[in-house]
């Protein structure tokens, strides 16, 4: 019951997760007024064909890649920014994007059943304002600016790289035309920039561990980061399948459509991940709202901690427990099993069982092989076969077929079977 009910809320939880995907990486220094972040945004748009058609036409020989790099001294890079603020602001955190550098990357490749686009975009940028008040002992860091997000057009020398819909329209036309206005239109344009999910799990759900090399005093010794000289590092990360978590695949978007052929276009999202340390110890706290982490220089003393805080505790002691059960279980039927054993020497006794040869030799070889027989047969009655009970000798083919009911055999019967009396005088027939 126990397992029945923990796999239960597996399914539960993970039937309920966002459709959204991005990867994130961050370090936060409380000490410092910005610090670095990196997200990852990918999907994979199929467009299958399989009754061949006019998709199939237009695809399976193709394949093309559009990529670019563009820093916060574009345009389109200024209005994402803004963008991604906005989206910061209305999720209730107080930090902002100062700094982005943007890298897009689409791949077509057409093949004879399919074809496949590939999306991916990066976000690297400086984060500040996520301290929100800091004192001789701890700082109180911001931790909601989790889900980088943005809905509107993004749009970078020309190129719209938000909605995947874009890049379908201004390379193939002709593919365009035959998606837009159907369900696939209503897919592909679920923008690919979108964290919501990140923010949507609770810090608490993820899991944390702290890493207290930097307080060594010969840390610097071996290649570590100034910045962390003399503290821990809290480091909290989700995107692993579990009871908290929930169940973390790849998403799934579908939509069949028909025109001259049969299609299917079907989107696929990568899982959430998020890697997010900071310089000290982190202890998790909410704030009218918002997310906070309370940073500390060292650990509480005599703290400790797994690399998924409390939560172990509960499966340890839940598996113990129903090991406990299991082993009692299986004393008790051993325990029953043992008292119906028969104990002691079963069928014959090995002291009434007397040896003999049974081989022949054969010129100058002799096989050793002999059998066992009782020394006496006085419980041969125990041990005799069934079959041998009831016994009768078969009747005789002249009883039965040639011998007449009178008794006398037929004419010329007696000559056939009978010895010859003449020559029976204790001579053998000459030759023999």
């Amino acid at each position: 019951m126990f397992l029945a009910v923990l796999l239960g809320g597996l399914i539960v939880i993970g039937s309920s997760s966002s459709v959204w995907a991005a990867q994130v990486d961050a370090r936060i220094n409380p000490n410092a007024e910005k610090s670095p972040f990196s997200y990852n945004y990918q999907k994979t748009v199929f467009i299958e064909y399989p009754n061949g058609g006019k998709l199939f036409d237009e695809l399976h020989e193709k394949e093309w890649r559009v990529n670019a790099t563009a820093d916060a001294t574009n345009p389109g890079v200024q209005k994402l920014i803004a963008s991604l603020n906005q989206k910061l602001q209305s999720d209730g955190s107080h930090a902002r994007v100062s700094d982005l550098n943007v890298f897009y990357d689409f791949h077509l490749k057409g093949r004879s059943m399919n074809t496949s686009v590939d999306y991916r975009i990066v976000l690297e940028g400086i984060l500040t304002d996520y301290v929100i008040t800091k004192d001789q002992v701890k700082t109180i860091v911001d931790m909601g600016w989790r889900g980088m997000s943005t809905n509107d057009p993004v749009v970078i020398d020309g190129v719209e790289i938000n909605l995947p819909i874009s890049i379908l329209k201004d390379k193939e036309p002709a593919v365009y035309a035959i998606l837009a206005g159907t369900e696939a239109d209503s897919i592909l344009s679920k923008s690919i920039i979108n964290a919501d999910f990140i923010l949507e799990q609770p810090m608490a759900n993820w899991h944390f561990l702290f890493d207290a090399t930097g307080i060594n005093v010969d840390a610097a010794r071996f290649g570590l980061d100034e910045s962390i000289s003399g503290f821990v590092v809290s480091k909290w990360t989700m995107g692993e399948s579990s009871l908290r978590e929930g169940r973390q695949v790849e998403r799934t978007f579908e939509s069949e459509i028909s025109a001259d052929q049969n299609y299917v276009v079907r989107s696929v999202q990568s899982s959430d991940q998020g890697n997010i340390s900071a310089i000290g110890f982190g202890a998790l706290d909410v704030l009218d709202g918002l997310e906070i982490a309370g940073i500390t220089p060292t650990p509480p003393s005599g703290y400790a901690t797994t690399s998924t805080g409390g939560f172990p505790i509960t499966i340890v002691y839940g598996m113990s427990g129903m090991a406990a059960i299991g082993g009692i279980a299986f004393f008790i039927f051993s325990n029953r099993a043992l008292k119906n054993q028969k104990v002691g020497q079963q069928g014959i006794d090995p002291g009434k069982l007397v040896s003999y040869q049974t081989s022949a030799s054969s010129g100058g070889y002799q096989t050793n092989r002999g059998e066992a027989q009782l020394v006496d047969d006085s419980d041969y009655a125990k041990t005799r076969s069934v079959y041998e009970e009831n016994q009768t000798s078969p009747p005789s083919i002249v009883d039965e077929q040639v011998k007449p009911k009178g008794g006398a055999l037929p004419k010329g019967f007696e000559a056939k079977n009978e010895p010859d009396k003449s020559k029976s005088k204790g001579t053998l027939p000459k030759g023999f």
